[in-house]
């Protein structure tokens, strides 16, 4: 080959490669221009929806308003929830983070607060009927004690926390009291004789003694309503649940109490 022509030659494919280099960066700065276009085009006047759980009513409006979203509330969806605040959002949509168009509505609903129950009044009340009865207001029994109260049915309510009339949230307990019958508390009978019978009766039945069978006999000599005999007798061992009986003076036939 003629070392003569070799300076041309290289000159040419300088002159090449020069060309490919320059369509190359031409063709790259049109596809980056062209996609710097499309996606100026597509996303123009698209926002991203803030978090505003959890904020209150005017909080929240401020800043959906700043960045160019409506805020409007649901009020048929606001709901009870123990963890948000009265009036602060419950709920959103669309979501945090979703992409949409500035000017459109992010619906809001509010929270109603902790779901608040009035604590019926459980006094006299057995325990089973008392499940029932918390139960069917979201409700629970909580701790239980046993105390003697006198004149009150064995196992049933005398006394409970919180009182009757009380607000309390939903799934709140109620402690309860119950009365227990005092079995191993004993008395001695007193002599009733020639005592009158009212004062007899008034006097056990305020303590929570139970009389039974009270027979009227006339007695002559003595005045009518007068304790004539009793069971048991003076002295004898007496409990509450035992059942006490008299025979009374009466002025006319026998009669029974």
């Amino acid at each position: 080959m003629d070392t003569a022509r070799l300076p041309a030659m290289m000159a040419k494919v300088l002159g090449a490669i020069r060309r490919l280099s320059y369509l190359f960066l031409m063709l790259i700065l049109f596809g980056v221009a062209g996609y710097l276009s499309f996606t100026l085009f597509v996303r123009r006047g698209v926002t991203t929806v803030p978090e505003v759980m959890g904020l209150s009513e005017i909080e929240s409006a401020a800043i959906l308003v700043d960045q160019g979203l409506v805020p409007r509330l649901k009020s048929e969806s606001a709901r009870y929830d123990e963890k948000v605040p009265v009036n602060h959002v419950v709920l959103q949509s669309p979501g945090p983070g979703s992409l949409v168009k500035r000017g459109s509505s992010v619906h809001l609903s509010l929270s109603l607060g902790q779901q608040l129950v009035e604590v019926p009044d459980l006094a006299g009340s057995a325990l089973q009927a008392v499940q029932v009865s918390l139960s069917s207001l979201g409700l629970v029994v909580g701790q239980i004690a046993n105390l003697y109260s006198i004149g009150a049915e064995s196992g049933t309510v005398v006394q409970q926390r919180p009182r009757r009339g009380s607000r309390v949230g939903v799934g709140e307990s109620v402690d309860l009291f119950l009365s227990k019958e005092d079995r191993g508390a004993t008395f001695l009978m007193p002599d009733l004789t020639y005592r009158n019978f009212l004062v007899v009766r008034n006097f056990f039945e305020r303590r929570g003694f139970r009389l039974g069978t009270v027979k009227f006999d006339p007695y002559e000599g003595v005045a009518a309503g007068v304790v004539l005999r009793q069971y048991p007798l003076p002295g004898h061992p007496l409990r509450r649940r035992d059942i006490i009986s008299l025979v009374v003076a009466s002025s006319e036939g026998r009669l029974e109490y």
